[in-house]
């Protein structure tokens, strides 16, 4: 049986006053999944979630919450009647209230406003500390907090708008976890605003990645990272570089490290020059290899080290090798591609290498 869709972008432009910033927008949302949209700042990720909250209008196209129109051009429902709870960046806890009292602001005709409180808190962990106030919590606690605030009346959407950023490290990273065994838990749906990948992939079921107002791909971590739409979407998620090659057959294509054959297949004409997508675990140790690269970076992650190594013709790789095959900046190791399939597009003027900052500002 498949999922109910419950929200719905068709052909969506939106933007702030008579600037567009969003332009031909579409993704759907199955009722219980968890959808993040990625970018950089400035891309349209967060205006894209203040329309879908209802707090801009639309351009063109529509919004639909569980076949409902929401908001089109000349008619945004009002915010308090979509039924969808926001979190915000800032946590916006009511600094005179208690935590109870700030769970039960959205509830305070609630027949049994004190069971849902309590349940709230056990929700998210924060049993015993009704009575405080948001300055006695620490950032985590304070998250806590408005995530319960934002789930007691049982929203059919909660948007969460880059809800980890103020927090360290490591308290991101678990708490990030937390949320979506929390949503899971509950079976609520929910739309996470990030730019940080790793978090993306931790939360959410689906990811669109955006760049300057467009949605690239709507799709699952999976795909996008072994399956990435176009070229920017292969360069901003994961790690990795393009080196240039040719098309021997629609399987196969031949490149300074060889004649290379993947498990799909490609259109384009025979000879076509193409450019093909290697991540550092593509690349595997292979000390007896005729093919040889010189180590020009190095960094130290615990249980692996990623390398960044150069080839004779002065192109770069990288690869993650066991920690304990430790080799000095400058050494030469012997190399080996080990790719499922290959990733490829039509080449580009000039080989992009992945990840940097310069392509995601």
């Amino acid at each position: 049986m498949s999922a109910a869709l419950l929200l719905e972008l068709r052909n969506l432009a939106c933007g702030y006053g008579a600037q567009r910033v969003v332009q031909n927008l579409n993704l759907h949302l199955n009722a219980g999944d968890i959808g993040c949209l990625l970018g950089s700042s400035g891309c349209g990720k967060t205006t894209t979630l203040r329309a879908i909250a209802g707090f801009e209008p639309v351009h063109e196209g529509e919004i639909r919450l569980d076949g409902e129109v929401i908001s089109r051009p000349g008619h945004t429902l009002a915010p308090e009647k979509r039924r969808i709870g926001m979190v915000f960046q800032d946590y916006a806890l009511f600094p005179h209230l208690t935590v109870a009292q700030n769970i039960a602001f959205g509830i305070r005709k609630h027949p049994r406003q004190a069971q849902v409180i309590g349940d709230m808190l056990e929700l998210v962990n924060l049993g015993g500390l009704d009575a405080r106030y948001p300055h006695e919590l620490s950032g985590g606690q304070q998250q806590r907090v408005a995530l319960a605030r934002a789930l007691a009346p049982e929203p059919q959407l909660l948007l969460l708008d880059e809800p980890f950023s103020n927090l360290d490290v490591e308290l991101r990273r678990r708490l990030s976890h937390e949320v979506r065994d929390i949503l899971k838990c509950r079976g609520t749906s929910a739309i996470l605003v990030t730019h940080d990948q790793e978090e993306a992939f931790a939360v959410s079921d689906h990811v669109g990645v955006f760049k300057e107002g467009r949605l690239e791909q709507w799709d699952t971590p999976y795909n996008l990272y072994h399956e990435p739409a176009t070229p920017f979407v292969a360069s901003f998620i994961g790690q990795g570089y393009f080196i240039r090659g040719q098309l021997l057959d629609p399987d196969t294509v031949t490149t300074e490290l060889g004649a290379l054959r993947g498990n799909r297949a490609y259109t384009w004409p025979t000879g076509s020059a193409v450019d093909l997508l290697l991540r550092p675990d593509d690349i595997v140790h292979a000390p007896d290899s005729a093919l040889r690269a010189r180590i020009v970076g190095k960094s130290f992650q615990g249980a692996a080290t990623l390398y960044r190594l150069q080839l004779p013709t002065g192109s770069q790789l990288e690869a993650v090798f066991p920690s304990h095959l430790d080799y000095p900046p400058g050494a030469e190791v012997g190399i080996q591609v080990a790719a499922d399939h290959l990733v490829l597009f039509p080449a580009a003027g000039s080989v992009p290498v992945l990840n940097e900052p310069q392509r995601h500002a």
